[in-house]
């Protein structure tokens, strides 16, 4: 099952860069911006509960969609590449075994223990 999940995380990752492949930027944002979502783990200075909050905000693929339709809705390009890079990111992290956190550690995930 977790290789399942692993391949259905790569397909979205992917769907990720081929949703980029069609904004008008070019191809260096996409790395660049890649890892700005987790600038929400600042969160986790303050105290593990706020980390968490913070942090499964911003990589919740809800969110992604959100701000991904908003931008089609608004025409900006701007905000449809914050919603992809928001997918993308997301999808990356849980290819990688990040998953959202609970609020006693940051190792904690839904995906299990980071770290084993």
């Amino acid at each position: 099952m977790k290789k399942l999940l692993i391949l259905e995380e790569i397909a979205q990752f992917l769907l990720g860069i081929f949703l980029f492949s069609q904004l008008n930027f070019a191809w260096w944002w996409f790395p660049a911006l890649i890892l700005v979502p987790d600038f929400s783990m600042v969160g986790y200075l303050i105290n593990p509960k706020i980390g968490a909050w913070l942090y499964n905000f911003f990589h919740h693929k809800l969110l992604a969609v959100i701000v991904f339709v908003l931008g089609y809705y608004v025409d900006s390009q701007y905000v449809i590449l914050a919603g992809v890079i928001l997918f993308a990111h997301s999808a990356m992290d849980r290819i990688f075994g990040y998953g959202l956190k609970y609020e006693d550690a940051f190792s904690n995930t839904h995906l299990g223990k980071i770290g084993k």
